[in-house]
């Protein structure tokens, strides 16, 4: 009986809480019905999904074109500058929303689990932060993106062995040129030989220019036999 009362007393302060600060819809501002989280059903539905992974020369590849040496490249879906989408990657990146990092990285990797070239996937590798930003932020938002593919395509995650070296300012306000020299020489692994003749899936949050996938990627390619290519949840279309 006394839990059965405090369940009640709780529930009640939950309706309670609900009636004067109802859960919005992130991306639209609605109200969410009671089965919804972060995003309502509509924004869900009419998420801009790339639909990348059916075209092997999508704008993503072609980013690395003459850089890098992958196996394919792809991202969930995309936005423009100050669309209601570009809400949900702030939210997961700085409004400390790591779940719905997982939850929408798990609705990719359902995608990404059907798709044939990325079937031979052995490893799920996040974009690292530095400790110092670590510390900051208080989580990695590409590891829970990242852990939620790595549920639904039944892959491993690996967070180990891909580390950042060098504390780098932001990436935001940089042209091309600047960002590469903003990434050049701050990745390292260690350990390399878990990965040796392993084709790796690299995860970042959002890509723009493509330098720091493709730092991560030069040196993921230094190990032997390894393979690597690359999902992003979002692609800004600039």
């Amino acid at each position: 009986m006394y839990l059965f009362g405090m369940k009640s007393l709780a529930q009640n302060i939950g309706n309670f809480l609900e009636l004067f600060f109802p859960a919005i819809c992130i991306t639209c501002g609605n109200r969410l019905a009671s089965r919804e989280n972060f995003l309502c059903f509509d924004c869900w539905q009419d998420l801009p999904v790339t639909n990348f992974h059916l075209n092997p020369e999508n704008k993503v590849a072609q980013l690395f074109w003459g850089r890098v040496q992958l196996e394919s490249a792809t991202s969930f879906f995309s936005y423009k500058k100050g669309s209601r989408y570009q809400k949900l990657i702030h939210s997961i990146k700085y409004k400390g929303m790591k779940e719905l990092g997982s939850e929408t990285g798990q609705r990719f990797g359902f995608i990404l689990k059907d798709a044939d070239q990325f079937r031979s996937v052995e490893a799920i590798l996040p974009v690292p932060l530095h400790p110092k930003k670590l510390k900051m932020r208080g989580y990695n938002q590409c590891e829970w993106i990242a852990d939620g593919i790595s549920q639904a395509m039944e892959v491993p995650l690996i967070t180990d062995i891909l580390f950042r070296k060098i504390f780098s300012p932001t990436q935001t306000r940089k042209n091309r040129f600047e960002r590469w020299q903003n990434v050049e020489g701050i990745f390292g692994v260690k350990n390399p030989e878990q990965l040796t003749g392993k084709h790796i899936l690299l995860i970042d949050d959002v890509v723009t220019t493509g330098s720091t996938l493709e730092a991560c990627a030069c040196h993921l390619l230094n190990i032997e036999g390894v393979k690597v290519s690359i999902a992003t949840l979002a692609f800004a279309d600039i």
